[in-house]
């Protein structure tokens, strides 16, 4: 019966070993778990931050489009407006280039 005592001794005494290993397993992973659990937090306030940084770039960027647009056709008013004045005063300098010249052709009044 000594040895089977032993035996039995020996085996419990394996058990325990294993059962501490598994323990410490544990622990490790738990540890592990922990770890990724506050970078997963970590992350996630990191996207909401950018998230929210993103969302005011986005506003800003469609404020300064809506402006930039509303300069394009302001712009776009004013030189067709400049173009009309440009083409009036080259139709007023051709008319009044025909008056100078016909009144070069005109006799000089007498004076008395």
């Amino acid at each position: 019966m000594t040895q089977q005592g032993a035996a039995l001794q020996g085996y419990n005494n394996e058990l325990v070993k294993c059962i501490e290993d598994l323990c410490m397993q544990k622990e490790e992973l738990n540890k592990q778990i922990q770890q990724a659990e506050e970078e997963k937090n970590k992350l996630q306030h990191e996207i909401q931050v950018l998230s929210e940084q993103l969302e005011c770039v986005c506003e800003n960027l469609a404020q300064k489009v809506a402006s930039r647009n509303e300069l394009d056709k302001i712009l776009a008013e004013t030189e067709a407006a400049y173009m009309k004045i440009l083409d009036s005063s080259r139709t007023l300098l051709n008319v009044l280039k025909k008056e100078v010249g016909s009144l070069k052709h005109m006799p000089e009044l007498k004076t008395n």
